[in-house]
């Protein structure tokens, strides 16, 4: 069985960055960017991954604030009901997740994260 190739490390460095932005590391992903630059990837370039992950995490924050809010305001009703023997059923989180599927907007920048 052959070895399969390696990424090259400016697409690694440019994953770890991107991925780094998206968690909220505390590095932030200083280190990669310097190995980006110091490889003579295109500023624009680094720019667009930077967007890109910005995007996603922020994307990510929404979504999960309007599933939050959605699970609060259910455990509400359901409150509410059982307080007034009403016998309703309060759908489940993953339902409201699957009202969210795969809503992939672009940047501000026009990219697609998709």
């Amino acid at each position: 069985m052959s070895e399969q190739p390696q990424l090259h490390s400016s697409i690694v460095a440019m994953i770890s960055l991107a991925s780094g932005i998206a968690a909220r590391h505390p590095d932030m992903g200083l280190c990669q960017l310097d190995r980006l630059r110091s490889a003579g990837v295109p500023e624009h370039q680094i720019n667009t991954v930077i967007e890109i992950a910005r995007h996603i995490r922020d994307e990510a924050a929404q979504k999960l604030d309007t599933l939050f809010d959605a699970k609060t305001a259910l455990t509400a009703v359901a409150k509410h009901n059982q307080a007034t023997d009403c016998c309703g059923s309060v759908a489940p989180l993953a339902d409201a997740a699957e009202e969210e599927s795969c809503g992939c907007s672009p940047t501000p920048g026009g990219q697609s994260c998709c």
